[in-house]
């Protein structure tokens, strides 16, 4: 005879499952009632409320459809190829929503076990996503009315990326999981900011809203990781630094460090390069993000911590300033290299 579970005892036996990290689950299990806040005053609401792709693209279904397309088209135009290429690379990164989502559920005590859990760290999941979810649309839907670009090339490689995952250091740890998504999400608020200054410079109104749409909603996500991690700091702040400490003596891994299009091995590289030489994210940019997590999360000013903690603790407090010269090191060094352009499939394999 079959064992039958419905959804409440099926939830129960796996809540009893035994955990890899259970003082890190007793920790976030603590501020569960935060979280639900969260839902309601980070996350927007969904439906007429919220904003959508398509308030931000012609309306194929007015009269003025095509004026409409040849005004977007006329501005996009006047973007040069290596803006495009980074544009692509961001929106490739999230059109990888899958993966991202894949990811917050192995956090444990954080996922959504049967796909419609009630815990407010499922609905956080279920509405980040939903969130989310708009800022690969968009930026699809606009890339294809310019005409600038390849998007089977662009489709490829989106499939690729999903197909290929990533791993950014987890390891179901959700103190881990939010030190790294705190990082991420600012990271990515700043790429996007900085491509709607790009569409600034160059005359592309509609682009510049979009880019800083989208860095808006990844700045209050942001803010929701940060609070998680304070919320932590607050219980077990020996805990969070040990893993925060480890994190950094690695590298903070990319989402999109996996792409490739088929044809290019060094797709990522190329393509980060171009972002870095725009400034759109540089070296001196995920230095700026540790320095910002450092004093935000006010690390210099924890007390009461084990003598592991506190060597942690002055690792961490010196990483800034230890980042920021080997960024500047490496930022001069690249100065003094000719830069030799790359073809992409993204943009018909003219180089950027």
């Amino acid at each position: 005879k079959y064992a039958v579970f419905d959804d409440k005892a099926l939830t129960d036996r796996l809540t009893k499952t035994a955990y890899l990290y259970p003082k890190h689950v007793e920790v976030i299990e603590d501020f569960e009632p935060l979280v639900d806040s969260m839902v309601d005053n980070i996350l927007l609401e969904t439906g007429e409320k919220a904003w959508q792709p398509q308030d931000y693209l012609p309306d194929l279904s007015q009269d003025d459809w095509l004026e409409q397309t040849k005004e977007l088209r006329g501005m996009a135009a006047e973007v040069p190829d290596d803006v495009f290429v980074v544009l692509v690379g961001d929106m490739i990164t999230e059109e990888a929503l899958p993966t991202y989502q894949t990811l917050l559920n192995t956090f444990e005590g954080c996922d959504d076990p049967i796909g419609t859990t009630d815990s407010a760290w499922a609905r956080w999941s279920r509405g980040w996503t939903s969130e989310e979810n708009r800022h690969g649309d968009l930026l699809n839907k606009y890339l294809y009315l310019t005409g600038k670009t390849d998007m089977r090339a662009i489709e490829v490689t989106i499939q690729h990326l999903i197909t290929s995952g990533f791993n950014p250091g987890a390891r179901k740890d959700p103190y881990r999981g939010f030190v790294y998504t705190s990082f991420q999400e600012r990271a990515t608020k700043i790429s996007h900011g900085n491509v709607g200054k790009l569409a600034k410079d160059y005359g592309a109104k509609d682009l510049q809203r979009i880019s800083a749409k989208i860095a808006g909603d990844e700045g209050r996500h942001e803010k929701a990781y940060q609070s998680f991690c304070t919320e932590i700091l607050k219980r077990d702040p020996d805990g969070l630094l040990m893993e925060f400490g480890d994190m950094m003596r690695g590298q903070i891994v990319m989402p999109a460090e996996l792409m490739t299009d088929g044809n290019d091995p060094h797709l990522y590289e190329n393509f980060s390069a171009v972002a870095q030489r725009l400034g759109v994210y540089t070296a001196l940019d995920y230095a700026d993000i540790i320095e910002h997590l450092v004093n935000h999360w006010k690390i210099g000013e924890l007390t009461g911590l084990s003598s592991e903690g506190e060597k942690e603790q002055e690792y961490i407090c010196r990483l800034p300033k230890r980042y920021r010269k080997l960024a500047e090191r490496s930022m001069n060094k690249k100065k003094d290299v000719e830069v030799e352009p790359q073809a992409f499939s993204w943009i018909f394999d003219r180089k950027a």
